[in-house]
């Protein structure tokens, strides 16, 4: 399996085993002081994990014109959406919500295809479908529960969808760069704002073990997720990556089967058929063709293959991969290939 996939697919599972566990710490941390808690553990844990990798602090390694990419990311995916996402949580029935949050991957998807102009064949665009319906069938009311009609609270949601469907687009023009830098200050800034919004909205402070907990848990749930999920985006582009990502939801369902002892219906094992067609016919793509690469310089750790054939202006002890500026020349070469951070060309 392609690294790149396994780091999507990884990014998914830290995520979707965060559900449940959410759920538990529910029970003594309100809804907006959890979401702040949990990305201001992301946050801060990055931060330490970079600073210990780094011997201490190290400039971000974005170059100039990346900086906007960047901020509009975490404006849209650690600001706007989060807050769209909370008010529209106390306007909607939890059912209903659930159901609305799998439009994320199909905006991401869309986005990825029409406005920033990312290959999609017949083979990814049916895998995503699939993947998609089976997301709708396991987030389906079961019988017993109410649903209510769409209104306000739904368009939030739907608002704090496109916000981290355009977050997920912006975040891929950036995923060359530093992932933990990238996650630890959407995760920062995201943290503050909902924590502020939380204590703003009457919310207490939780005991300090369940406070840890709670940041232990978006430490690995949306910090560590996150730096995978950037990865993945460099080597699958953002598409491909919704679509692996999307199989989080039924990770979480899964853990709440066998850890919280939660029953599920016929639906559940449709869902997981359909989950396991969308990621087969992802993994089975393959795409090759002759291309051209334009002239392109930017910075993140490679291996000197065929994409990396540079001499070096400083002196280089052989180890790879390692990280610097460098430029690509143009070269036209037929191979299979993901739309990574390299193969950005139209078709």
């Amino acid at each position: 399996m392609n690294a790149n996939v396994g780091f999507a697919l990884g990014a998914a599972a830290l995520f979707g085993l965060s559900t449940p566990l959410a759920k538990v710490l529910l029970d003594s941390v309100s809804p907006v002081l959890l979401g702040g808690l949990l990305y201001l553990g992301s946050g801060i844990g990055l931060i330490m994990v970079r600073l210990w990798r780094d011997r201490g602090w190290q400039v971000s390694g974005l170059r100039k014109g990346e900086w906007p990419w960047l901020a509009g990311a975490i404006a849209f995916g650690g600001v706007l959406g989060p807050v769209a996402l909370m008010l529209g949580l106390q306007l909607t029935a939890a059912s209903t919500a659930s159901l609305l949050l799998n439009l994320e991957a199909v905006l991401t998807a869309v986005l990825a295809w029409v406005a920033f102009k990312e290959n999609a064949d017949r083979r990814v665009v049916a895998g995503m479908l699939a993947i998609v319906t089976s997301s709708v069938i396991l987030s389906w009311p079961v019988e017993g529960t109410s649903q209510t009609g769409l209104g306000w609270g739904a368009g939030l949601i739907v608002l704090a969808c496109l916000c981290w469907a355009i977050d997920n687009n912006l975040t891929r023009k950036v995923s060359a760069s530093d992932a933990l830098f990238i996650a630890g200050s959407k995760g920062l800034v995201a943290g503050c704002v909902n924590v502020t919004l939380a204590m703003g909205l009457g919310a207490t402070w939780p005991s300090f073990p369940t406070m840890l907990g709670t940041m232990t848990v978006g430490l690995l749930g949306y910090g560590i997720s996150l730096v995978l999920f950037v990865l993945a985006l460099r080597g699958l582009g953002t598409a491909r990556t919704g679509a692996y990502f999307s199989v989080a939801p039924f990770v979480g369902a899964l853990v709440s089967l066998l850890w919280l002892g939660e029953s599920v219906g016929p639906g559940f094992w449709v869902a997981s058929a359909l989950m396991a067609l969308g990621v087969w016919l992802h993994l089975t793509e393959r795409h090759a063709h002759e291309h051209t690469h334009e002239p392109l310089e930017h910075s993140h750790g490679h291996l000197h293959d065929e994409h990396h054939k540079h001499v070096h202006d400083f002196e280089w002890n052989g180890q790879e991969p390692h990280v610097h500026a460098h430029q690509h020349q143009v070269i036209t070469h037929t191979h299979p290939h993901f739309p990574d951070i390299h193969h950005r060309h139209v078709h």
